[in-house]
């Protein structure tokens, strides 16, 4: 049972580091060099540029929750589900408050020079910081509980 938590243990931090990385330098590297080029530029890179990260970030977030959960019934901490569930978190937050304005910037009628593209843009990129904060406090939760032991 021992060397199943631990391999849960390490999963779950390893994808919520990855997670957090990537979450992260989209909110302070790509995105904001997205929209230095311009809102019809920025609108056009969305599109390509959020296919590629959706598929890795939602996976990297369920497996470090499942991996979390994993751990917790195998004998680790009440912090681990914790920050599993912190982790967790961002999958119905995207759904609930950001698929909208995804959807909303991948309409192919949305006029990719308009000010309501320029304004969809950055509130997605608020949107995404929090994000970038559930799985940042998430990975420290996890990397608390392997410091305390």
């Amino acid at each position: 049972m021992q060397n199943i938590q631990h391999l849960a243990q390490f999963l779950a931090v390893f994808c919520s580091s990855v997670f957090a990385g990537a979450a992260v330098y989209i909110n302070v590297v790509e995105h904001p060099a997205r929209m230095s080029c311009g809102t019809e530029t920025a609108a056009a890179e969305f599109a390509p540029s959020y296919k590629r990260a959706a598929v890795m970030q939602a996976s990297l977030a369920a497996l470090s929750f499942i991996a979390s959960v994993a751990a917790w019934l195998a004998g680790a901490g009440g912090w681990w589900l914790t920050g599993g569930i912190v982790q967790g978190s961002v999958i119905p937050f995207t759904l609930l408050f950001i698929m909208p304005t995804n959807h909303e910037l991948l309409d192919p009628s949305l006029d990719k020079e308009s000010p309501k593209a320029n304004q969809l843009l950055l509130r997605w990129g608020r949107l995404h910081a929090v994000r970038s904060v559930l799985g940042t406090a998430a990975l420290l939760i996890f990397l608390s509980c392997l410091m305390s032991r």
